[in-house]
């Protein structure tokens, strides 16, 4: 491929990953806006203790989907369109399969035990209890959404997906509002009107099949082996997945220990910076999406300029986007803070410090995520593994030593830990380049 067309292709990659990220994200920063205005700051808050739920669905889909569209690009860059259909057929199967039980078990038979599991407030469990229960009942819309997206995309219809997830995302916001406002069904309207917008974001993606040039990725049962199709996917999702389970953990165990040190105010700052955090991954997961996506193909034809090159224009957008938003967020804290309905004076101060080391804090955390993709590709598959495992695991006893010893610097646990981890992998990477070039010199 010219460098005119990575280049191309790189931008429709890209900008399709973002918009699929909304759908991820917007849910619930949207929902947080809105909630804050219409309800409360307590709705606010009862939607950021929700978020281990949301992210455990992403996980689902990350091991299942995510995984399968790299074999999906791999096989297609080989023009073995028969193996690219059986990885997309079991990952669709197996997605929603799993998804309709976490509806059963999850959303019909325990959503009390569930909503109680994530918080232990008493004013802001009811609001949880409803909020959660309909996420759990609707989920297999949120991992389908994502699994089509992935694939479509992959199988070279980009634009398809980001009018999907626009259109989505669109009516999302305006069912918010009517679902809340007009037939008062509160905070409950709110994660209903995302699991309507995911359902009519499917259905614009089915009409990928309608083109026949589009019908050769195709739903194809039997052929191969199953259980080893499975295995491969899963081994391919695995340490996105686990650095989304880990993530889960953390957004479990921290939201449990901030709103423990600092109440009811603490949590709902706590939430801000999970938003804030939500801004960033719109840009983050759109880079790595399209890497995995475009530089697996690039793998697959085994063509290194194209993949340094698409791993280069990543390293460059992420950089650009993560640098504008972080001056947005240190220029207007106290905006962010009261577009979610902040209005106390001593919640407004402590937001706007917040919010600024938090900003800070997800730089580094960008550039390790990248990083893990970028080890991904190529096969280097037990640092990415510690990655996946680092990035969630190394906040969670920092966090819990600051709250301890010092909870007036609770605020940055995630700055510490994350640069932590950026030292100890550099050293990791400059150990192995030295492990590399003792051996190749013993063999010379």
């Amino acid at each position: 491929m010219s460098d005119k067309s990575i280049h191309q292709q790189f931008y429709n990659y890209l900008w399709a990953y973002i918009l699929v990220a909304l759908s991820g994200c917007l849910g619930n920063v949207v929902d947080g806006i809105i909630v804050g205005n219409l309800i409360s700051a307590d709705g606010v808050s009862a939607i950021n203790l929700s978020k281990p739920i949301n992210q455990f669905i992403f996980t689902l889909h990350l091991l299942i989907n995510a995984g399968a569209g790299m074999l999906v690009a791999y096989a297609l860059g080989k023009n073995d369109i028969a193996q690219a259909r059986r990885f997309f057929t079991r990952a669709l199967t197996l997605s929603t399969g799993i998804g309709l039980l976490l509806t059963i078990f999850g959303g019909l038979i325990f959503p009390d035990e569930v909503a109680r599991l994530l918080c232990s407030n008493e004013h802001i469990l009811p609001l949880a209890q409803d909020y959660m229960q309909v996420l759990l009942i609707g989920n297999p819309a949120f991992i389908v959404m994502w699994g089509l997206s992935t694939m479509v995309g992959v199988n070279g219809s980009p634009k398809l997906v980001s009018l999907a997830v626009i259109v989505d995302n669109a009516l999302n916001l305006l069912l918010d509002i009517v679902f809340i406002q007009v037939f008062d069904w509160g905070i409950t309207g709110s994660s209903a009107a995302t699991v309507v917008g995911h359902l009519v974001g499917i259905a614009i993606l089915l009409t990928h099949w309608l083109k026949p040039e589009n019908r050769g990725l195709k739903l194809q049962f039997g052929g191969g082996n199953l259980l080893d199709s499975w295995r491969r996917i899963i081994a391919q999702g695995a340490p996105l997945a686990l650095a989304s389970i880990c993530l889960t953990l953390l957004l479990l165990s921290a939201n449990t220990i901030v709103l423990s040190t600092t109440g009811r105010t603490g949590i709902f700052v706590f939430a801000l910076c999970m938003n804030l955090l939500q801004v960033y991954n719109l840009f983050l997961s759109g880079t790595c999406q399209t890497l995995q996506s475009l530089g697996a193909i690039q793998v697959g034809k085994s063509d290194e300029d194209g993949l340094k090159a698409v791993i280069n224009k990543g390293f460059r957008f992420i950089t650009v986007a993560m640098v504008v938003t972080c001056l947005v967020v240190w220029i207007y804290p106290e905006g962010i803070a009261r577009l979610f309905g902040g209005k106390d004076p001593a919640m407004l101060e402590q937001s706007n410090h917040a919010l600024r080391v938090f900003a800070l804090s997800f730089i580094p955390f960008c550039y390790i995520y990248v990083l893990m993709i970028v080890y991904k590709l190529y096969s280097h598959h037990r640092m990415a593994l510690f990655i996946s495992l680092a990035l969630s695991l190394t906040v969670i006893p920092v966090l819990w030593i600051i709250s301890r010893s010092m909870p007036q610097a609770i605020w940055y646990s995630y700055l510490i830990a994350y640069v932590i981890e950026a030292i100890i992998i550099f050293a990791l990477h400059k150990w192995r380049k030295i492990e590399f070039k003792l051996k190749a010199d013993s063999r010379n």
